[in-house]
């Protein structure tokens, strides 16, 4: 009798822990950091691990949200003005690097922009147009020479200030998520955090992957160009197609220019950068749209594709045989700088 209860202990130790070891070799897809993220682990895919991943989607949200009470980027924007806060280092990493894209970019990027951001309400119920007088005022509080990072210690100089990492947080969470699976030894994974393409290792055939730039004027599903990557790379999109509202006529877009308080005024139509830092490349999309082509291949390197809105497409001369345009496109490609 007791040997036939502790064989039956077991079995139902057993069958309880079966659902975190049984493969997953489907994508799961889950609302995380305010957007729809796709996982896809192949055969490496497990239930213990895909929620450990979007467990640590979740943690990273819960300090980067600037709509949640208790988030540590809420808990600094209370705080303007008056004292420094306590963040966690999830939040200090990120932060010290948006302040160094801040300054080698002459502000183009600024993490302080949360004023403007909250002012046009764009992708929220509350979109407006807002007055020239609203717009200046907003502006006066975004610069990020105001915000001051000591450790883990954060201080925005003047009340009324806010962060904004939008720009850069589901970058550092592809990182974070490329990290669980060298941990847990996954061979080959794709991420897509909203736009924010992570291909991680490589293809069983060793094949590049395969990756599509968005035709500006198309679906998500309607790629104009392909990229050719191998090796673990991060593929990330800014266009004025990705969040905007109308009015009378004309398109607002979320990508928001802090010299003139309005959304960015260019003659491309996205920007795409790829790099093996998806936190980098994250900030760096936002951050080529608003300093052009030119400005922005001064400055830094990482591998950039414009879109202009004639469709020709401006190409780093390092992606040169990697790029080219989806079937179905005949589109000319030009290359700039190295």
């Amino acid at each position: 009798m007791k040997v036939r209860k502790i064989f039956y202990i077991i079995c139902l130790i057993l069958t309880l822990s079966l659902p975190s070891c049984r493969s997953e070799k489907r994508p799961v897809t889950k609302k995380a950091l305010g957007t729809i993220c796709t996982v896809n682990l192949f055969e490496d895919g497990s239930r213990g691990l895909y929620s450990q991943i979007f467990r640590r989607l979740s943690e990273i949200d819960s300090r980067f949200s600037v709509s949640k009470k208790n988030s540590d980027i809420s808990k600094i924007n209370d705080a303007a003005g008056l004292h420094s806060v306590n963040v966690h280092e999830d939040v200090a990493e990120v932060l010290r690097y948006a302040l160094e894209i801040a300054e080698k970019s002459g502000g183009a990027f600024d993490p302080s922009i949360g004023p403007l951001v909250r002012l046009w309400g764009i992708n929220t119920p509350h979109a407006k147009v807002p007055t020239e007088q609203e717009i200046q005022t907003a502006r006066s509080l975004i610069d990020y020479r105001k915000v001051h990072l000591d450790g883990n210690m954060v201080f925005l100089e003047e009340k009324g200030m806010s962060l904004d990492l939008g720009g850069i947080a589901k970058g550092y969470a592809a990182d974070e998520i490329a990290e669980i699976l060298r941990k847990n030894s996954v061979s080959r994974a794709v991420l897509d955090l909203g736009g924010n393409v992570y291909v991680y290792g490589r293809k069983p055939d060793g094949s590049p992957w395969q990756i599509g730039i968005r035709n500006p004027y198309g679906t998500s599903d309607n790629p104009a160009m392909v990229l050719s990557l191998e090796d673990s790379m991060s593929v990330v999109t800014s266009g004025v197609y990705e969040r905007f509202f109308t009015r009378d006529g004309n398109l607002y877009h979320h990508i928001l220019d802090p010299k003139t308080g309005a959304p960015a005024q260019r003659d491309f139509l996205s920007v795409t950068i790829v790099d093996s830092s998806s936190m980098r490349a994250d900030a760096l999309s936002t951050t080529a749209f608003l300093l052009g082509m030119e400005k922005y291949s001064v400055t830094f390197t990482s591998p950039a594709v414009f879109i202009n809105g004639d469709m020709s497409v401006i190409a780093s001369k390092s992606l040169e045989g990697k790029i080219s345009p989806a079937d179905g496109w005949d589109m000319s490609i030009d290359f700039f700088g190295n």
